[in-house]
């Protein structure tokens, strides 16, 4: 978040929903964070939808995050490959900066059943996507980010 702040006007994109009591306080808790120093909205599914709407209109946009938004699509049983297609040609064509976020998933025991299994999957194929369409590529580990492209 400290990059966005660089920027005269912000836009923050959030993707989580309050499905149960432990995601409500964590999305009070992200809001109290944020303050105003954001123009925040909300948007589970349509996303690339919200992204041409703010485009231009904003210095940056913070995208937070692609892995809840994933976990969206499959809740909703969203057409997912259609969705990440358009979320992606719609950033690739952005006038304004985007910062997304997103979780490495990939990195622990593979799990036990096919669903967990194929978000794991079609997560890391996103990233890989993003990555290779994004100026510059951070891995935060401990709080430290990394620059790796």
């Amino acid at each position: 978040m400290n990059k966005a702040l660089g920027y005269a006007k912000r836009a923050f994109l959030a993707t989580g929903v309050p499905f149960d009591d432990e995601m409500t306080e964590r999305i009070l808790k992200h809001k109290q964070e944020r303050g105003k120093l954001f123009d925040t909205y909300e948007e589970p599914i349509h996303v690339s939808n919200v992204l041409k709407q703010l485009d231009g209109t904003y210095d940056v946009i913070l995208f937070e995050c692609i892995t809840t938004y994933l976990g969206n699509l499959y809740h909703y049983k969203a057409e997912i490959e259609k969705s990440l297609n358009e979320l992606v040609d719609t950033l690739s064509q952005m006038k304004s900066e985007v910062i997304v976020v997103t979780n490495e998933v990939g990195w622990s025991i593979v799990p036990e059943n096919k669903l967990a299994r194929e978000y794991i999957q079609t997560l890391g194929k996103l990233n890989n996507t993003l990555a290779r369409i994004s100026q510059e590529v951070y891995l935060v580990v401990a709080g430290i980010g990394v620059r790796i492209k």
